[in-house]
């Protein structure tokens, strides 16, 4: 399969709207998000104000001209957010970590392929094409334990993950990106 990776540093990656919103519908309809299909394009909502966030960047993996998954990041605020999943975040990491390993550094916000390129490999490369200037090799991203086949996909990746809940918890986990400078600082699980 030939894939043509197009990165978008701007408003650019408005002009995929309407593909965008197919490839969330097919991602998370299915399982195991399972969401309907208000809740998938929810992300399409908030694409305008996210192309205006400092450091977006995005990268949409085309194949004979469809979009078959993308990835979307930005420089996380200097001031930790504490909306949508970022106290969970805080209270996972803690708030000096959140800080100091979090804080300007690039954030992946959606990173989503249609179910029939799951498994190929073809999420890794939008995601290394919004990581790869990430500044001193800080990224940085949230996954939710519920989806162990992603979670196995960033290690495999070169992702550590920094924060371990409880074997049976339904939260979030942060991953540090394999250029990240506090890798070897995240804990170990027990």
């Amino acid at each position: 399969m030939s894939i043509d990776i197009r990165v978008h540093g701007d408003a650019g990656l408005l002009t995929h709207t309407d593909a965008l919103r197919s490839v969330c519908v097919a991602a998370f309809c299915a399982p195991p998000w399972n969401e309907d299909e208000e809740k998938a394009i929810e992300f399409v909502s908030r694409l305008p104000a996210g192309v205006r966030r400092p450091g977006c960047t995005a990268a949409a993996a085309v194949h004979d001209g469809d979009v078959v998954g993308f990835a979307t990041a930005w420089t996380t605020p200097a001031i930790f957010p504490t909306d949508r999943c970022y106290p969970q975040a805080t209270a996972c990491i803690g708030p000096e970590h959140a800080a100091d390993w979090l804080c300007g550094a690039r954030e992946i916000g959606e990173l989503a392929v249609r179910p029939a390129a799951r498994g190929t490999g073809l999420a890794g490369d939008p995601l290394e094409a919004v990581t790869e200037d990430a500044p001193e090799g800080r990224a940085w991203l949230l996954a939710s334990v519920q989806n162990a086949r992603a979670m196995a996909f960033y290690r495999r990746r070169g992702w550590t993950q920094a924060t371990h809940p409880s074997p049976d918890s339904k939260g979030i986990v942060v991953f540090l990106g394999p250029r990240h400078p506090a890798r070897d600082l995240a804990p170990l699980p027990l």
